[in-house]
């Protein structure tokens, strides 16, 4: 695919997620072409209030599965964005204002490209975290990704059978 035309297909797929995940209750996360060894993984990945089941990823996939089809893929998945969801929009950083992150750069800063602190400000990508009295602020263009931090030892018991 020349790049106009993955950016359209890419585009094309988001705006089929999204009206189809909204007419099931659904929050569509993000949808993605994203080539591996194995192949190209079309990825819709879907949330909602109290998190995404399995059987709603199943539901998900028979009705989107026909709508996508005239797209180049080689595998379809649906999934959730995990506990490690990323900052991406607005929403994201709402769900995630006055909670500790984790900022990670494309290029270190000080020597170091990981960064966390207290989440106080979102403002078109760029995100403000406080650490101790300090406060900074990293643009968008410098952000790998930027998510909640999770302390393993605040996760409640989780039944894995």
């Amino acid at each position: 695919m020349a790049k106009n035309a993955k950016n359209q297909a890419a585009e094309d797929v988001t705006r089929i997620g999204e009206q189809l995940a909204q007419s099931q209750g659904y929050e569509l996360v993000e949808a993605a072409f994203e080539k591996e060894s194995t192949g190209i993984y079309l990825r819709f990945y879907l949330d909602k209030e109290g998190g995404i089941s399995l059987d709603d990823c199943e539901v998900f996939h028979r009705a989107v599965q026909p709508k996508v089809e005239r797209f180049d893929y080689d595998f379809l998945e649906v999934c959730s964005p995990g506990i490690d969801r990323p900052i991406r929009n607005q929403r994201d950083a709402d769900r995630c204002m006055g909670l500790e992150i984790e900022v990670r750069l494309y290029k270190a800063l000080e020597g170091k490209k990981t960064f966390t602190g207290l989440f106080t400000g979102y403002e078109n990508g760029d995100i403000t975290i406080r650490d101790g009295e300090n406060e900074r602020t990293f643009l968008k263009k410098d952000i790998a990704v930027a998510r909640c931090a999770i302390d393993m030892n605040e996760v409640e018991n989780v039944d894995l059978s």
